[in-house]
């Protein structure tokens, strides 16, 4: 969703000053025309650094090309004869060194060497570049817009009237400016930037900043001036071309706030703007800086393969994720649509990661739409963290990242939802206002500069007073390290030492817990899914591991949580008495699972069955989730697990409701993939059985809380799909009636996909629909009619679907890795998506770079659906058949891995899910 904040961390670490002999020989590197390029390494050269970029466009929207050039004012570090820069895909008309007058070095026309291994180019100046000196590179430029989501891309959308017209936008985050522009395309070189862009009259461009000025340049052309005068790094620079209207409003503060839509869609733009006002007045209060720019624009791109992207000034967004119609839109969506537009803010360039990002969706959503509830939601996003975590397949959240394609992969879970639960974990360890005021205080001290990880640790532990800040000294020396010591359950906390570990090492712990009269046994080791204590790998899997945990935990007899800080392998911790039960990790704060001995899971499974309320939502929806994590890696007994949720019955609380059941429902599709006919049957019965007065409560409404909405929303879901005859009768009732209205009346939007998949079943019911498809002009619509449309059991109606969708036509290109997983995830058509991202893997990697979200969602979307060693080896040899491509791609590894795991699950679980099942319904 957000693209911006672990390019700190993951960039600017590896992307630092370098020190090096500017005349260093470039090896067996050579350029296209066989010379040999004179730099060898991914990371540019550190002794020529821009300063200002002087930037022209012209995108001709009729001929699909853009002409440019650019002028970059130039600070040489050391004597050298070379200038190095990105290039990607660009044709380089001319090129020319300038001295500070912007008089020529040379009369010759200067060669331009092109590596496009490193995309980079080389310009030699017969006259050498002196040190100290100021410079300007010149370089005229073309080539054709982008087909993809990167660079300067084409997009394209229809009118009601059928007419497709054209626009032109930028994507650059985070190796793709270089595809627009030739320049200094990382992070740490941050300049300033001119930018003036030539349009017809009856387009407007926009960019970071304020329009300056406009000049009519005759024949009809006019060009737009904008002047970016706080110095930023390229990936967040961004201008687009089109014809669309805005809608606007101020902030208190003065800020200027529009957002954009294609013009038919304009009316979908209402409530974002409501949205960000309240949003952005939030965030100026809650980190007590002023945003320092004079607009900010949100724009809805039709073709675009991200949620958002934060340039600063100008945030593009999918439009799912910046239109919303409450007509249409489900609770769900509306989860969805919140939590990407609030990515929309600032300062991200100097955050540290981004989990950031991704944690402050939260932290503000809380604060100014408290009746959302996303609290609720929170424990997901670290569900499904400790998903990805706990394969060996995993990174550290501070990685390694090289080259583009490694960079891409970056943005991934373990960026966004590890980083977010880890900063909900020292939130909660610092408490709220602790946490803020060191966020303050680190932003105060970055703001416009390039931070470390180290950075945040050292602002969150000094202690400043507001006069610190206002010399522009920062307030630390050694001396105060006693001084600013957490203490934390009367320990003191190292916190920067605590927090790389959950920062420089992969993975999650496992905290065992062993009670014995009033003493409780604690240990930690790595949490792995699929390797266990008696197998060869596992002590070197589990060498070198060890976290600093803040663990809370409750009692039978405790009002209050208890707090310790387990820094070694294991402790001993005393109780003041002898207690029932023990339940740690409070409200599931923090990153880890729990694993009790077998009178521990009995004591809270007896308590769950008599009095579930003794516990918090929370912590019931962590027992369950802990629990079946522990049966998939071997440590639990399904049955067990099984037994824990027998309570549900009587619970209350969505949350955990929807966690038990979303466990049960993830087995029956594991097993239903398998054609085991008899464990599918049962468990499909028994979970029809046992929920039934839970699906027979719900009303095909949109009343409720959100909370209610969203339990709505997956239970009759799950109920039609299990073929619930009341639930299909009511499904195709509300399905006809809509049908023959003309699609003119209004569906609840809750139930509205769960009525479209119903008539999706039948020839007529799928054909009305993928019509429909085609002619709505809300895309969180047109997302319901894709899902039912995919969820036909015809193979035939699948293959032309995806057929469609590399067309890119009625389904845009931007919607086909989702469809390849809604494709997947059919019992009908997982083979189908699987042979079909063979047939068309070039073609595939052509729409979407090795890396890119498209891709990694296109792989694990089919691969994660295979559950037999069969499966695995076709897989495994279908990458080795490309490795040469692939080889650097972590989400195959990650991929293989999730088919390992549900091998392993169907190999222990099987039986014991079949006599457990045969039990319960004789």
């Amino acid at each position: 969703m957000h693209l911006w904040l672990v390019i700190l961390l993951f960039l600017e670490s590896q992307f630092g000053v370098q020190s090096s002999d500017s005349n260093s020989p470039a090896g067996d590197n050579l350029a296209t025309n066989g010379l040999p390029f004179p730099w060898s390494k991914v990371r540019l050269p550190n002794y020529i650094v821009p300063v200002h970029y002087h930037l022209f466009i012209h995108p001709n929207l009729t001929t699909l090309r853009f002409n440019g050039s650019v002028k970059i004012e130039i600070d040489v570090k050391n004597n050298t004869n070379w200038v190095v820069l990105h290039s990607k895909n660009l044709k380089i008309y001319t090129a020319t060194v300038l001295d500070e007058h912007e008089a020529h070095l040379s009369d010759k026309v200067l060669s331009v060497l092109e590596y496009p291994a490193h995309e980079q180019i080389a310009i030699f100046s017969p006259k050498i570049l002196t040190s100290g000196e100021k410079y300007f590179l010149y370089l005229e430029f073309g080539a054709p817009l982008s087909d993809g989501f990167y660079g300067f891309y084409k997009s394209t959308y229809k009118t009601k009237a059928g007419e497709t017209r054209v626009l032109a936008s930028t994507h650059f985050e985070p190796t793709s400016a270089r595809m627009a522009l030739p320049c200094f395309d990382e992070p740490i070189f941050k300049a300033n930037y001119s930018v003036r862009i030539r349009r017809g009259p009856s387009h407007i461009a926009l960019s970071n900043m304020p329009l300056e000025q406009t000049v009519e340049i005759g024949n009809g052309l006019f060009e737009d001036h904008f002047e970016v005068s706080v110095k930023m790094s390229s990936y967040l620079l961004a201008f687009i071309v089109c014809d669309f209207r805005s809608v606007s409003g101020m902030t208190a503060t003065g800020i200027n706030i529009s957002i954009y839509a294609v013009p038919e869609k304009w009316h979908q733009t209402h409530y974002a703007l409501e949205a960000a006002l309240r949003l952005l007045e939030f965030y100026e209060q809650y980190f007590n800086i002023l945003y320092p720019l004079p607009k900010m624009d949100l724009i809805a791109i039709p073709d675009f393969q991200s949620g958002a992207m934060e340039n600063w000034g100008l945030t593009t967004y999918r439009e799912t994720s910046l239109l919303y119609d409450p007509d249409i839109s489900s609770a769900s969506d509306k989860l969805w649509w919140f939590g990407n537009l609030v990515t929309m803010e600032w300062w991200n360039d100097i955050w540290l990661n981004e989990g950031f990002a991704r944690y402050m969706e939260f932290v503000s959503l809380e604060a100014v739409y408290p009746e959302l509830k996303v609290e609720d939601h929170f424990l997901d996003t670290c569900f499904g963290a400790i998903g990805r975590d706990s394969l060996n397949s995993s990174r550290p959240i501070s990685s390694l990242a090289e080259n583009p394609t490694q960079i891409k992969e970056m943005f991934d879970t373990v960026s966004y939802d590890k980083g977010a639960c880890i900063l909900h974990m020292l939130r909660n360890f610092l408490t709220n206002e602790g946490f803020q005021t060191g966020i303050i205080r680190y932003l105060r001290r970055f703001r416009y500069s390039n931070a470390r990880n180290e950075d945040l640790w050292d602002s969150l532990i000094k202690t400043c007073s507001e006069e610190d800040f206002t010399t522009g000294e920062y307030c630390y020396s050694s001396t105060q390290g006693t001084k600013n010591a957490y203490r934390f359950a009367g320990e003191h906390i190292d916190l920067k030492k605590m927090m790389y570990t959950w920062t420089l090492q992969k993975g999650i712990p496992l905290v065992t817990v062993k009670r014995q009269g009033r003493k409780l046994y604690i240990g930690q080791e790595r949490f792995l899914k699929i390797v266990l204590p008696n197998d060869p790998s596992w002590h070197s899997l589990q060498e070198g591991y060890l976290w600093h945990i803040p663990l809370t935990y409750k009692t039978s007899h405790s009002d209050l949580e208890i707090k310790h800080i387990l820094t070694t392998k294991s402790d001993v911790l005393m109780l003041d008495e002898e207690v029932d039960w023990v339940k740690l990790n409070s409200d599931m704060n923090g990153y880890y699972i729990v694993h009790y001995d077998e009178e521990g899971w009995n004591a809270l499974t007896e308590l769950l069955r008599v009095n579930h309320t003794a516990l918090s939502f929370k912590d019931r929806a962590s027992l369950i989730h802990n629990a079946f994590q522990l049966v998939t890696a071997g440590r639990l007994s399904l049955d067990r697990a099984l037994d824990l949720i027998g309570y549900l019955k009587s619970e209350t609380h969505n949350v955990p409701l929807l966690q038990g059941l979303g466990y049960l429902q993830s087995f029956y599709k594991l097993i239903e993939k398998r054609n085991i006919a008899d464990v599918t049957h049962n468990l499909k019965t028994y979970i029809l059985q046992y929920f039934r007065d839970v699906i027979d409560k719900q009303t095909w409404s949109d009343d409720g809380t959100v909370s209610d909405r969203r339990l709505r929303e997956e239970v009759l879901s799950l109920a039609c799909d299990f073929d619930y005859p009341p639930c299909l009768e009511k499904a195709k009732q509300l399905y006809n009636s809509w049908v023959e209205s003309s699609g003119t009346i209004s569906l609840p939007t809750d139930v509205s996909e769960t009525v479209y998949m119903v008539g999706a079943q039948d020839d007529s019911g799928w054909a009305y629909l993928l019509e429909k498809y085609g002619s709505s002009m809300c895309e969180t619509e047109k997302s319901k009619f894709l899902s039912a449309l995919a969820s036909s059991k015809d193979s035939e109606k699948l293959s032309r679907l995806l057929q469609l969708g590399m067309e890119g036509t009625v389904i845009k290109t931007q919607n086909l890795p989702s469809l390849i997983y809604m494709v997947a995830r059919n019992p009908a058509g997982h083979f189908l998506a699987w042979d079909f991202v063979k047939k068309h893997w070039n073609e595939l990697v052509e729409k979407f770079p090795l890396g890119s979200f498209g891709i990694r969602n296109i792989i694990a979307g089919t691969v994660t659906q295979f559950s037999s060693t069969e499966e695995l080896k076709e897989v495994e040899d279908f990458f080795k058949s490309i490795t040469e491509q692939v080889s650097q791609l972590r989400i195959i590894q990650v991929a293989t891995e999730n088919v390992e795991k549900n091998i392993m699950w169907l190999s222990r679980n099987l039986e014991t899910m079949r006599t457990w099942l045969q039990q319960r319904l004789n």
